[in-house]
């Protein structure tokens, strides 16, 4: 098993960025030597917007990993899309291999690499691979974060159907609320019939807005160490 996790979503923009950052935070202040990881970086031109935030959230001065940062990012693309559509537009190709290899090498340097995917599980790099099946060879761990709204039930069963077809080992989930509002019976329905379905241990819930410490007792639950 490696000594990384990866952090999906059930959907785009639901707070992956921020629990990528909070849980590197997290990790720093119990000594552990962490980076973070995108594999894919769309939206941009040199400059991975998530990656810039892991580092802001954790305090740390994206100077001193100047050296990693081609492997903390191995794709950027303009183009704000899935990841295979986004490099066919530069006519280029998203090649597994060096994903791979860009983790193994930051692996090397760092007791824990955290990988931020880019939307859900089943999101193309090109047409014959998904980011799960970069994920599973790499034996990863994967922490789904759920945006709690109304829908998400349905995606949350699927993400979890396809992980547990591929044997994959699944973390547990977070519940973050990426906006304010929302019907709380609904809401909290989400969070009961899904634990109740999956069986998948709930690490936590976050409120709408940047709650650490809500976020800080789903990470204890992780008991990750170096």
């Amino acid at each position: 098993m490696q000594k990384g996790i990866f952090i999906t979503g059930t959907d785009t923009g639901v707070g992956k960025t921020i629990v990528a950052g909070l849980l590197g935070r997290s990790l720093k202040e119990k000594g552990i030597n962490v980076i973070t990881q995108k594999w894919v970086q769309t939206g941009c031109i040199d400059v991975s917007e998530d990656i810039s935030m892991h580092a802001k959230l954790m305090d740390t001065d994206m100077a001193i990993l100047k050296e990693y940062y081609s492997d903390m990012v191995p794709y950027i693309f303009k183009f704000p899309s899935s990841p295979h559509l986004a490099a066919s537009l530069e006519q280029k190709s998203i090649d597994s291999a060096k994903i791979k290899n860009s983790f193994q090498r930051l692996s090397e340097d760092f007791d824990y690499v955290i990988v931020e995917g880019s939307g859900g599980m089943l999101v193309p790099l090109n047409e014959e691979e998904t980011i799960i099946d970069i994920a599973a060879e790499l034996g990863l761990e994967i922490l789904v974060v759920v945006g709690n709204r109304l829908g998400v039930i349905n995606q949350t069963l699927l993400t979890i159907e396809a992980l547990k077809r591929r044997n994959m080992k699944i973390a547990g989930l977070i519940f973050n609320h990426p906006s304010k509002g929302g019907d709380e019976v609904i809401l909290k329905d989400n969070i009961e019939i899904i634990k109740r379905i999956t069986g998948e241990k709930v690490l936590g819930e976050v409120p709408y807005g940047k709650d650490y410490n809500s976020l800080r007792k789903a990470f204890n639950v992780l008991s990750i160490k170096s």
